[in-house]
This record gives C-alpha cells, sequence and structure tokens, in this order.
C-alpha cells in the first residue's frame, strides 16, 4: 500500500498548508484533522486556545497516531498563530461564511504560496478578530436547512481541495 513510516512522512515532501484551530471543543475533531492531515501530508496543524494538545488519548482515538507524525504547535490564541504564520509569508485564510467570502469552487490556490487555514470552534467559528487579520475566508456552499458542518469535515474538505490543486496528479 506503499505507506510511509513516520519518520518518512516527516522527511517527505508536503503540501504547503498549515491548518489553524480555532478553540476547537472536540478532542475527536482535533483527532480527526490530524489524521486528514497525514493523509495529504498537511505541513502543520496549529492549535490555539482551548484547543486539546497530544499526548491525549482522545485524541489517540481518531488520529490513530497520526499527532505522531504531522508536526503540530500550539499559540494561545488563533490571533497570534495567524500573526505568526503572516510573519512567515504564509497567506491565511479563515473558513467561514462572512460577506465577500470566496466560495471553495471559486478558490484557486497558486503554485509556490504557502497558505494557511483557519478553522473555528464547533458553535462559535472562527473569531471575528482572527476574520478581521487573515488575508481572505473561503465558504463551503451548502444547500440544505443546515448552514453549518462539523469543523473535521470541513477541515477534509478544505484540505483536499488545496491538495486537488497543488499536488495531486492524475
Amino acid at each position: 500500500m506503499q505507506r510511509l513510516t513516520v519518520e518518512e512522512f516527516r522527511e517527505a515532501s508536503k503540501l504547503p498548508l498549515i491548518v489553524v484551530l480555532d478553540d476547537v471543543r472536540s478532542m475527536h475533531n482535533v483527532g480527526s484533522v490530524f489524521r486528514t492531515a497525514d493523509a495529504f501530508r498537511v505541513e502543520a496543524v496549529c492549535l490555539c486556545g482551548i484547543t486539546a494538545q497530544p499526548p491525549s488519548a482522545e485524541i489517540h482515538k481518531t488520529a490513530l497516531g497520526a499527532e505522531d507524525s504531522v508536526s503540530w504547535c500550539y499559540f494561545p490564541t488563533a490571533l497570534e498563530a495567524v500573526s505568526e504564520l503572516r510573519q512567515q509569508g504564509y497567506t491565511v485564510l479563515s473558513v467561514e461564511q462572512v460577506e465577500h467570502s470566496t466560495k471553495l469552487q471559486r478558490f484557486h490556490a497558486a503554485a509556490g504560496q504557502r497558505y494557511a487555514v483557519v478553522l473555528g470552534n464547533e458553535v462559535k467559528g472562527v473569531h471575528q478578530e482572527v476574520v478581521d487579520a487573515s488575508d481572505g475566508c473561503l465558504e463551503i456552499p451548502q444547500l440544505g436547512t443546515k448552514h453549518s458542518m462539523n469543523v473535521s469535515v470541513t477541515a477534509g474538505i478544505v484540505i483536499y481541495k488545496f491538495a486537488e490543486q497543488l499536488i495531486l496528479t492524475d
């Protein structure tokens, strides 16, 4: 199945994307994001605020060890993470339903550019000051009666979009 060892994963080229979790409450959601980040060789995950950090049995339950392969860091607030990432040259995009957001199907990632996406709390979303500090916002169109999705599902959709445009061929 051509699976990488943890050591091979760490040395492998990465999708130029960092996922920032802004006060995500559920450790199962955190673990799921790690697992998806591993699947697409995301550069790193930034855990912010109340978001739980490894080691954690609850994170491991859904991450299945991806918390050991994917690089991660912690910031007291997502605003601090966004500030640091922007200083490092990342284009920071919050995933949120706001005026003037870019619909995900219209977004085109530029080759050679590094990105960070901010995903918010399961109830409150991305903090407004984080949205304001971002370079833009991405929105996943939704056609049903609910206009929200689980944060780990959102992460999977957004990460796949970046992978599809920047590293997946064939």
